[in-house]
């Protein structure tokens, strides 16, 4: 028989090993509850961005982190399982030391504070760096757990998906950068600048050569008869342009251009024709083509200047289109609203004979032309394709006969009647729809041709773009 000595002990003994058992339930808990919320809420592109540029600590964290990531529904049910496994375990331990009703009120209290708010608060500033830290404890627990919630994570994944990245839009990426900007109060180190050409980078695609082109009445450009005199040429030094469109006959027929370069060794005196001179050839590129594609077109050297021009005839055939589509739907909603009696229509249907479409002509007639007319717009679609690459061997000869136009030995260049010409556009125009920002010439007289706003040389560099908004 044990003597009271060692029942004494003994019960010590039990009553340290349930307490320390309940320290350890309430850590365990709030460690899970912890970890939730901060792996989960670290996203798989946050973390690729922080193992590719981040600062060399937060390149291992997150080179830590991110295997267990990886697969979101396992991590989230083996944090929940084990969550949930030590909470219910918790009052079984305080129920042999307190009485029913202390247990609930002593374990509510615990996981309340130290098992769900410290921990999470903590995590939630310190996620990157517990996540990593705890990285293989996470990894002995998901193959503790896997019978359990490998099953569970495989159901999620069918019901509402992988956990895949999520991408930024173009708009909201630029609201994010706009607040990665010094300006926006933040704690970002973007300076204006920086967020300026961002954001012209992003809206450049959106943007359209009607935008940033020059319209065609304001463009500066020489008759292909006339002759380089002292007047023109004085004409053409006061413009200071580096390139001069060419025309034949009216202003908006532009066959080339001509590199005021090439004119340094002309004698006004000599009255040279402008046709002896050598007249490149100069890209035609639509008023609904964006400035991404404009500026892959002067990359490939040709020109640095483009004419552009609105297809007349596909406005029409969209107009036509819409026209006799609004001329069915009246036709549909007029047949519906004038429909035979049933009987009347089964004896028309047993005299043999569509009555439906014999009797309507104009319907069948809109659908073929609706047809005809979807044709015509899959052609003239075909039509504006951009033309086949350069080859090679051409490309890499500047001056070659390829972009030179040969006006003595051939026909003037003559284009398409549907493309009428609206303006002309430059690589600095859009360089400036890049920057978001006028870039000011020498002999500008404008920072805004469009809105007619003069050049003040007197202003502050950083205070001229202003002028334009």
């Amino acid at each position: 028989m044990a003597s009271p000595g060692s029942d004494l002990s003994s019960s010590e003994t039990e009553f340290w090993l349930f307490v320390l058992a309940i320290i350890g339930l309430v850590g365990f808990a709030g460690l899970m509850a912890g970890l939730t919320l901060g792996l989960m809420s670290l996203g798989l592109v946050d973390l690729e961005v922080l193992m590719k540029s981040g600062r060399p600590q937060d390149r291992i964290y997150a080179s830590k982190i991110y295997p267990v990531v990886k697969n979101q529904h396992l991590l989230l049910c083996t944090l929940l399982v084990g969550n949930s496994m030590a909470m219910e375990a918790l009052p079984i331990f305080l129920d042999k030391l307190v009485p029913p009703w202390a247990a609930i009120l002593i374990s509510v209290t615990l996981i309340l504070m130290f098992g769900e708010i410290l921990p999470q608060a903590v995590c939630t500033r310190y996620g990157l760096k517990v996540g990593a830290f705890m990285a293989p404890l996470v990894r002995v627990l998901v193959m503790l757990f896997f019978p359990i919630t490998y099953p569970i994570s495989k159901v999620l994944d069918w019901m509402l998906g992988k956990g895949h990245a999520v991408l930024l839009r173009r708009a909201e990426l630029k609201t994010f950068v706009d607040f990665h900007g010094n300006e926006a109060g933040k704690g970002g180190d973007l300076t204006h600048d920086e967020t300026t050409i961002i954001a012209g980078a992003l809206q450049l695609t959106e943007r359209k050569a009607e935008d940033a082109m020059t319209p065609i009445s304001k463009a500066f450009s020489l008759d292909l008869d006339s002759t380089l005199n002292l007047d023109v040429l004085n004409a053409i030094i006061t413009m200071g342009h580096s390139r001069v469109p060419v025309y034949s006959g009216d202003p908006a027929n532009i066959i080339g251009l001509i590199l005021v370069k090439n004119l340094l060794a002309v004698d006004p005196d000599d009255s040279v024709p402008l046709r002896k001179m050598m007249i490149r050839k100069i890209p035609r590129v639509s008023e609904d083509m964006p400035l991404y594609d404009i500026l892959n077109e002067f990359q490939k050297g040709h020109s640095h200047i483009a004419v552009v021009y609105k297809d007349v005839t596909r406005k029409k055939e969209l107009a036509k289109e819409s026209k006799e589509g609004e001329n069915l739907e009246f036709q549909g909603r007029v047949k519906k609203k004038y429909k035979k009696p049933e009987a009347s229509s089964r004896k028309d249907k047993n005299k043999g004979g569509h009555a439906g479409t014999a009797n309507n002509p104009g319907v069948k007639l809109g659908i073929d032309d609706t047809g005809r007319a979807t044709k015509k717009t899959e052609e003239s679609r075909a039509t504006k394709k951009s033309p086949p690459a350069t080859p090679a061997f051409k490309k890499r000869h500047r001056g070659c006969s390829f972009c030179i136009l040969d006006i003595e030995n051939a026909p003037i260049p003559e284009f398409p009647p549907n493309e009428e010409v609206v303006g002309v556009i430059s690589m600095e125009d859009v360089i400036e729809e890049l920057l978001q920002e006028e870039i000011l010439d020498e002999t500008d007289e404008y920072v805004n041709i469009h809105n007619k706003i003069k050049v003040n040389m007197h202003a502050i560099p950083d205070k001229v773009p202003n002028q334009v908004q």
